[in-house]
């Protein structure tokens, strides 16, 4: 099947969008994942022909009544909110059994139920991954430097400068990614996650079944795991600050539960440490790095504002290298890195080794597992120690490394006399 998407005049095109026309004409269904309000409906609303949305409680009743009215209608069928009538994925499942024409289904979904399939869906139901609006969807920049390029291993000559400075990726990791949350007004901006993060637990969790009995002590926690952005804090550290050293702690099966319930809303998008499989790297840290769904949800869990931000301000309980602005820097070049790399087909991870002696921010993964490692620096300038890391895992994984940059706060995309890379983080792109 093969069909033209034509782009409603007010549709902003996202990177996903490539994945999704890439793959819709070939496969009978796709599940859009990611946190609510990611712009998933928007994205899927661009392909359908029949719409079933099941956060509707009318609609929803109908589909329940008679759930052989989900999948009719021409397609592509959009199920929108899914996990709203988790039955409804095992009805999609079987119809593609039934006839595995490409094209039919595109569901969405903003959380995994509590009551599962009775069948994963795993070879007719495709997940493809969505997340908030990198810098090149927000029309701050336009990028020079394509992830897609490097992960080549051609080295291209690197150029572009852009008027972006340190005070702009401030503004930015406030305003964060959300299609409809980045409003003009600080205020209204700042109220709409507040919102959405009230939301979390007063609707979203007994949505999902998850009882929050004490949502003071849930709150401390998140707001600990956000304190924790851009580290590999152990949860029993976590869960030691969000106690602030009292005797009666949570126990730590609750506190677990609060992870998989906000993993399960795709609130928590932890990135997982670099398993190298063809090279003898050893004493390599296995424990992943934390990360919120957008960086803005640490800055308004934690109260804090730009102007704080750049005068060094942030959370004290969590030990860190260098300054909180500097964690949601690099937390900010996760999000767009990892989106980037999706649609390049591989995956991101960090490095780090048991003694932290050598760090590797973000390890871009090829399908044969080759890799471009990016530095994340909170500076407009890079000198000989910034590269250190880079140069040693170059010694260490030889041809297998394809290329070697660090993602920085300044005008310039250039290469060095050492062939590193340096590139803005605006001009990062597909």
């Amino acid at each position: 099947m093969s069909r033209t998407i034509h782009r409603m005049p007010h549709y902003k095109t996202r990177v996903v969008d490539g994945e999704l026309d890439a793959l819709l004409p070939h496969l009978p269904a796709l599940s859009l994942e990611g946190s609510k309000g990611v712009g998933k409906t928007a994205t899927a609303s661009e392909r359908g022909r029949t719409f079933r949305r099941l956060d509707d409680p009318a609609e929803l009743e109908v589909i329940k009544a008679q759930p052989s009215r989900l999948i009719e209608g021409p397609p592509p069928i959009v199920i929108d909110e899914w996990q709203r009538y988790p039955a409804s994925w095992d009805v999609v499942r079987r119809a593609v059994d039934a006839d595995g024409s490409a094209g039919r289904f595109l569901l969405t979904g903003s959380a995994t139920p509590t009551e599962k399939p009775t069948h994963s869906g795993a070879g007719r139901i495709v997940p493809v991954r969505m997340r908030p609006l990198t810098l090149m969807e927000r029309g701050v920049e336009d990028p020079s430097v394509s992830l897609t390029r490097l992960l080549t291993g051609e080295r291209p000559d690197l150029g572009g400068s852009t008027a972006l400075a340190l005070d702009d990726y401030t503004r930015e990791i406030v305003v964060g990614g959300f299609p409809g949350m980045r409003h003009p007004d600080g205020r209204a901006q700042r109220a709409a996650l507040d919102g959405y993060l009230a939301r979390i637990v007063d609707t979203d969790l007994p949505e999902l079944g998850i009882d929050v009995r004490n949502p003071a002590t849930m709150w401390r926690w998140v707001r600990a795991f956000a304190a924790a952005t851009a580290t590999n804090t152990s949860f029993d550290k976590i869960r030691n600050a969000a106690t602030g050293g009292e005797d009666d702690k949570p126990a730590k099966t609750t506190t677990m539960g609060y992870r998989e319930a906000l993993e399960r809303l795709w609130i928590l998008d932890d990135l997982q440490a670099w398993a190298p499989t063809r090279n003898h790297l050893q004493r390599l840290v296995a424990a992943p790095k934390h990360h919120l769904a957008d960086p803005a949800l640490a800055v308004r869990l934690l109260g804090l504002e730009a102007g704080a931000l750049l005068s060094g301000q942030g959370p004290t309980s969590i030990p860190r290298d260098g300054t909180f602005l500097g964690s949601l820097f690099e937390s900010l070049a996760a999000q767009g890195a990892r989106v980037y790399a999706q649609a390049a087909e591989a995956t991101v991870a960090h490095l780090r080794t048991m003694g932290g002696e050598r760090e590797v921010d973000l390890i871009v993964v090829r399908g044969d597992g080759r890799v471009v490692a990016l530095e994340v620096k909170l500076s407009a300038t890079i000198e000989a120690r910034d590269v250190r890391h880079l140069r040693w895992l170059h010694g260490q994984l030889g041809d297998d490394l394809l290329d070697a940059i660090v993602l920085t706060t300044g005008p310039s995309a250039y290469r060095r006399a050492d062939g590193i890379g340096v590139v803005p983080l605006g001009l990062l792109g597909p």
